[in-house]
């Protein structure tokens, strides 16, 4: 099994969303492996149009109408997409005030938008075999398009989209509370309420990103857990629901009981727990629950497990962007001198728009015009083209980051070249300290490279042992986990429920 990274709900100009779709599958692929770009399609309950709703159910109907236009063309290019190191989906979505909001994702390549009020009733009706629905936003009221648990059906849902830019829908005290103008999130249907009530499902994250950008950094991805990157494998695993969900950074989770992975249902008294995790900052905390409640707990403090591979290794992140709202390009190379370059992630974010609102107008096709390359030139050099918008407040940021994982000795030398400028450092410097620079003097551009980490310090094993409490007996005992890093990056990882 291996992990790979996806996106399986965002939003482009296809429906009522903006930015070209063209656009959004090369942003997908810049730093994912899988995606799906989801239409809106249909509100089959949505409330009458009068004067005071009229805006949003205009653009909702226009939007609507607009895809079944394009359909054909949506369908053909993101089937033109699908590779053998690339992995499309088809998708549109269901808003519903009954059942709440969910997205259908299909291996089927002549997917119809069929309509219907149910999400049954639309997988069945696009190919039960090839479809499934995906509730996301789940936190908002029932009847306000959450989720009812209710009516949750698990043999069309196998997951559940438990973060997005809506915020995070765990339980009431999770972090990122919902501050959509949709309101904020209720107790009654986050994801520890459903588990709660018995229900099985595999936890996910994507972006539901409105212009265009799939796998925007800090607005939620997916990690499954797959045998091959395409859609027959992706789709057993997460019909099996070996998935998790992370917020932005990769955080690597190898989550077993009695070496059955995560999403298993297993009937046994004695329970063997492994969990590896492999974060990309440091940690904040790592907690596997039991029945929704905190069971063992590995923090800030805690020795990582020693891994004599990583021995020299660093992982470097150089942030970009700061500045003016207005797009600007980053243009520069890296060279490590003494040492290699053994792995490059991008952290890349889209801008955020949300959905229309009256009055603004957006450039429709070009808010995802945004540059997204790395090179890496040889084993020792890399180089950029990333395109960054200004910070959308203090508190919410639109930079960009590469992570760069090298081997070296603390004596060799990086080599920096960021607007035409050349900066040099030992390694031994960031590792005692970051260092920032501005491209203006005043409210100006701006990057940081953040201290480098010690890849021997980013690798954390647990290993536990349980029995089943006689108390409970008939129940099933639910065992998930929850990552945390200190730069407020989190991963939530499905349950294994034991009976």
């Amino acid at each position: 099994m291996k992990i790979l990274w996806g996106d399986i709900h965002n939003h482009c100009n296809i429906s009522y969303g903006f930015g070209s779709l063209d656009h959004a599958l090369e942003r997908a692929q810049a730093q994912l492996d899988f995606c799906a770009v989801t239409g809106h399609a249909m509100w089959p309950d949505m409330y009458e149009r009068n004067e005071k709703t009229a805006f949003v159910v205009d653009f909702h109907r226009e939007g609507f109408a607009k895809l079944r236009r394009f359909w054909p063309e949506v369908l053909r290019k993101v089937e033109a997409s699908n590779g053998p190191d690339f992995t499309t989906f088809h998708s549109f979505e269901l808003h519903s005030n009954e059942f709440g909001d969910h997205h259908i994702v299909s291996t089927n390549p002549d997917l119809p938008i069929y309509e219907a009020r149910s999400p049954r009733e639309i997988v069945e009706g696009c190919g039960k075999n090839q479809t499934i629905a995906v509730p996301h936003h789940i936190a908002y009221p029932a009847t306000y398009r959450g989720i009812d648990w209710a009516k949750f059906d698990p043999e069309v849902s196998p997951i559940v989209e438990v973060f997005s830019k809506h915020g995070c829908s765990m339980s009431e005290t999770a972090p990122y509370p919902y501050y959509h103008n949709m309101g904020p999130r209720d107790s009654h249907n986050t994801v520890n309420e459903g588990l709660k009530q018995g229900h099985h499902f595999g936890f996910v994250a994507s972006t539901d990103h409105h212009a265009g950008y799939p796998g925007s950094y800090g607005d939620g991805r997916m990690a499954v857990l797959a045998e091959a990157n395409n859609r027959e494998a992706i789709i057993k695993a997460v019909r099996e629901r070996r998935t998790y969900a992370v917020t932005g950074d990769f955080i690597r989770c190898d989550f077993k009981i009695n070496d059955a992975p995560m999403g298993s249902i297993l009937e046994d008294a004695k329970r063997r727990i492994a969990l590896v995790v492999e974060t990309e900052y440091p940690l904040d905390k790592i907690v596997v629950y039991k029945n929704l409640k905190p069971f063992h707990m590995l923090g800030l403090m805690d020795q990582a497990s020693p891994e004599p591979a990583y021995k020299n290794r660093y992982k470097l992140r150089l942030e970009m962007g700061w500045g003016k709202a207005q797009k600007y390009r980053w243009q520069g190379e890296m060279k490590l001198d003494g040492g290699q370059i053994v792995r490059i992630t991008p952290y890349l974010r889209g801008q955020s728009v949300l959905a229309p609102i009256e009055g603004i107008e957006i450039d429709s096709d070009a808010v995802n015009e945004m540059a997204s390359e790395i090179k890496q030139l040889n084993h020792q050099t890399l180089s950029w083209s990333i395109d960054t918008v200004g910070n959308v407040s203090p508190v919410h940021p639109s930079t960009s980051s590469i992570l760069v994982e090298f081997e070296a000795e603390l004596s060799s030398i990086l080599h920096f070249n960021m607007q035409g400028k050349d900066y040099r450092f030992k390694l031994e410097e960031l590792l005692a300290q970051s260092f920032v620079d501005e491209v203006k003097p005043y409210h100006s551009n701006a990057f940081k490279i953040h201290r480098i980490y010690p890849s021997e310090q980013s690798l954390y094993r647990i290993n536990l042992e349980d029995v089943r409490d006689d108390r409970r007996e008939g129940k099933e005992d639910i065992y998930h986990v929850e990552v945390s890093q200190l730069n407020n990056q989190h991963a939530f990882v499905t349950p294994i429920w034991v009976r």
